[in-house]
């Protein structure tokens, strides 16, 4: 079953955890100093914000998979709808190793499609025997994911 993701940029963490966990009723199921996630089942979604973006608001949408199929359907989808596909393929991302791709519409929203391999402890992280590619995760930007490489953004899930 899939999840919708959303990801939003916030000035102030402290003050925006204190108003989605009350709205949400429900506390983050990761918190950090710089991040928050909640991954609620009513709605199904995957909420996160971050204050590592460029400004407040609605960072990228997404669909995150609970399997390696969902994914590659996704990806199958976007192929053949000659969609611009920027596939990352397995990469540390905020606090999670994925495998993801991006895609954009036609206003230049990012949408990332990923499957969450495992949580990590430290934003970004790498293995120790891989070393950070250009392509920053989530880097997708209102460009397109084909500008990510360019980007190097920090903003992820």
């Amino acid at each position: 079953m899939k999840r919708f993701h959303v990801h939003a940029h916030v000035d102030d963490l402290q003050a925006s955890v204190a108003f989605y966990s009350n709205m949400f009723a429900a506390e983050p199921a990761r918190l950090e100093a710089d991040y928050a996630k909640w991954m609620l089942e009513d709605p199904r979604i995957n909420f996160a914000i971050s204050t590592r973006g460029a400004k407040p608001g609605v960072d990228h949408l997404g669909i995150q998979t609970d399997t390696d199929e969902e994914l590659a359907e996704l990806k199958a989808r976007a192929r053949a709808a000659d969609m611009t596909l920027l596939d990352e393929g397995a990469v540390s991302c905020c606090y999670a190793r994925s495998e993801k791709h991006w895609v954009t519409d036609p206003q230049g929203i990012a949408w990332e499609h990923f499957h969450t391999l495992a949580s990590i402890p430290v934003f970004s992280e790498e293995p120790k025997s891989k070393a950070r590619s250009e392509a920053a995760c989530c880097a997708a930007t209102a460009a397109g994911p084909a500008a990510a490489p360019a980007a190097k953004q920090a903003s992820c899930c």
